[in-house]
């Protein structure tokens, strides 16, 4: 079992008790009076026979508020997901934290900015770089990258599936387009890991049958589920903070609804991804404000009140083209929000320019930021020894020193994470050794782990079984006209 990070104190909490219920309550209201379009007859069908009303023609389902509270309830307060390697597992839920590699649709190239269309070769190393990476924790479903050079759009992916369980044996995130779900589902069993499934909604309010077909694949090989529903304030959701928690909160409890009337008491894991609005030019923005504060409120609600796992994905893009203070200023902030206020996973690691690129270097640099974060939530011990009152003393005033004590000898590890290419150095040896930025060095760490670090092989026949399932998709999206 991988171990994370554990909040060793109480998440922090920005709404009061009766702000909780009275976004809470609006949510409710939401799913009683407008509903929620499953566009889906199976779907829309086990809703009725649990007390929803339903109309088979505009697709919406009303949902009773007693139903929505029932199926909170039947939800766990954590699970395990399995990887194919056991030790990797992790167990989601309660204050324990881990961090989610992030994507981009293409390569950003680190000293330039452009971004250009990724070859398979490229998007391995991607995968290996974060499987040797100690605070990747999990990958999403198409990571590194979204598109690959050769590669179908319809197999982008499956492929990438593949790629994450041949290139590293840590737990993944399957994915919903285009009947994915059925080939990712086959790869993960064929490997002997679970992934957490994907199912994703469509702001406003409503869940297409691509994400419904794929609860019932990924539910029936049971998986737990990722549910999702990416908006924009000001556009697919309302404005303001207050009004966007809402109807975020309504859409992310359908699905939990749908879930539970299909299969009671399946692990859920509720992601946050609600982002500002630009509005100069209708693009999204990231690493604001409201996103941060968003997500702080989502998750004291999920929390605090459904004891529901939760993920966030806000700090996991930039707006910024470059590697650069932007970047930081605007990542940085909504993941250290992220792990103060109750997350489980937080999307971090080499994500560039919103959701357009990324580069494994950055996920290297990113390491040492998550590492940091991790340093912070679990705190530090107050005891007798940390104290030191004996080693005090036997310094004394001012001439005194604590470097030659055994205190600092035995502590001085332990009480920070000593990052591994942030420079740390003085100017004079900075000057002396080349005067290297973390770029350089995060480039240094990279050749070193593209030449040394061998992932948990596959077996001779699970490998084969992947090509198998790879060519059987290839064939039924052929078949289709879809390649």
């Amino acid at each position: 079992m991988q171990k994370g990070f554990t909040r060793n104190f109480e998440p922090l909490r920005i709404l009061r008790e009766n702000q909780i219920e009275q976004i809470h309550k609006t949510s409710l209201d939401i799913l009683k009076v407008i509903g929620f379009k499953f566009e889906s007859d199976k779907a829309l069908k086990i809703l009725e026979e649990n007390g929803c009303e339903v109309d088979y023609n505009t697709k919406i389902a009303k949902i009773p508020s007693n139903l929505v509270e029932e199926c909170i309830r039947k939800t766990p307060s954590s699970f395990v997901l399995k990887a194919r390697d056991p030790k990797l597992n992790i167990s989601v839920g309660g204050n324990t934290i881990y961090f989610m590699n992030s994507a981009g649709a293409r390569y950003a190239d680190i000293d330039t900015g452009e971004v250009s269309l990724p070859t398979l070769e490229q998007n391995n190393i991607g995968v290996l770089v974060s499987d040797s990476l100690s605070s990747v924790h999990v990958f999403p479903s198409y990571t590194p990258y979204f598109e690959i050079m050769g590669v179908p759009p319809v197999m982008s992916c499956p492929v990438s599936c593949a790629s994450r369980h041949r290139f590293s044996s840590k737990p993944s995130r399957g994915a919903q387009p285009s009947y994915s779900y059925i080939w990712e589902t086959k790869i993960a069993q064929a490997v002997g890991a679970q992934l957490f499934g994907c199912v994703e909604g469509a702001a406003p309010l409503s869940l297409s049958e691509d994400a419904i077909e794929a609860a019932y694949v990924y539910l029936n090989a049971d998986f737990p589920i990722y549910i999702a529903s990416g908006s924009i304030m000001g556009g697919s959701h309302p404005v303001t903070i207050a009004g966007a928690s809402a109807s975020h909160n309504a859409e992310l409890l359908a699905i939990i609804v749908l879930l539970q009337c299909i299969r009671p008491g399946c692990g859920v894991i509720a992601n946050n991804a609600s982002f500002s609005m630009n509005m100069r030019s209708g693009d999204i923005s990231f690493g604001t404000a409201a996103n941060a504060l968003h997500q702080m409120a989502y998750n004291q609600i999920w929390h605090d009140l459904y004891k529901i796992p939760v993920n966030n994905s806000g700090s996991g893009f930039s707006n910024s083209k470059f590697i650069d203070y932007q970047l930081g200023a605007e990542k940085l902030p909504l993941a250290m929000c992220s792990a103060l206020s109750g997350a489980n996973m937080i999307l971090l690691h080499g994500g560039v320019t919103a959701e357009l690129a990324y580069n494994p270097i950055l996920a290297i640099i990113d390491d040492d930021v998550a590492n940091t974060i991790g340093k912070i939530v679990e705190s530090f011990d107050v005891n007798d020894a940390t104290i030191g009152l004996d080693t005090i003393l036997e310094v004394g005033v001012s001439t005194g020193t604590f470097l030659t004590t055994k205190q600092t000898r035995t502590y001085w590890k332990s009480e920070d994470y000593q990052t591994q290419v942030f420079d740390k150095l003085s100017y004079k040896e900075w000057t002396e050794g080349g005067k290297k930025t973390v770029i350089d060095k995060a480039k240094e760490r990279y050749d070193e782990i593209i030449s040394t670090h061998k992932p948990l092989p596959l077996t001779q026949g699970q490998d084969e079984s992947i090509s198998e399932i790879l060519n059987e998709a290839e064939k039924f999206y052929k078949k289709k006209g879809l390649i």
